[in-house]
């Protein structure tokens, strides 16, 4: 915990209770890739589970005292992508560098690559983040990557 500065602390102590539905001092650790992202981490799947995440509700139950060390560690992992760094991959697909790209190419690419997501998961991020498509089948891409790390 010694990682953590006080300020951090109190920022996890408060996620942390945020999580606490039952308000008995633990958190589901299906829960804790939720209360990370919350801190501002980016963990992908294999570091929550790493971390002690579980896939199923239920499974564990982590206290506050357990958590700490948790999210210090997740704040020191350097293995999560930034806006910048999913930017430029998706500048990948921008062949006339005009900030738009297909949106079919978009969804695939959610689907395909990566750690990939369910089509009902990419359904609900693109009705969610995604502008509509122009005439051409277009999308901005740098706005839909803002609302979708907000």
């Amino acid at each position: 915990m010694s990682d953590l500065s006080k300020n951090d602390v109190e920022k996890a102590s408060f996620a942390f209770s945020i999580y606490d539905f039952e308000g008995n001092g633990k958190v589901d650790a299906f829960n804790l890739g939720d209360i990370l992202r919350a801190l501002n981490s980016n963990p992908t799947m294999a570091t929550i589970e790493k971390l002690g995440g579980t896939k199923k509700k239920g499974e564990k139950q982590l206290t506050l005292e357990e958590f700490l060390p948790i999210y210090a560690q997740a704040k020191k992992d350097k293995d999560q992508g930034c806006y910048e760094d999913f930017l430029e991959c998706l500048k990948l697909y921008d062949k006339a560098e005009n900030g738009l790209m297909l949106g079919a190419e978009l969804t695939h690419t959610l689907l395909a690559l990566g750690e990939k997501l369910e089509d009902k998961e990419v359904n609900e991020v693109v009705k969610d983040c995604m502008d509509p498509e122009d005439d051409d089948g277009m999308i901005p891409y740098a706005p839909f990557l803002k609302k979708v790390m907000a």
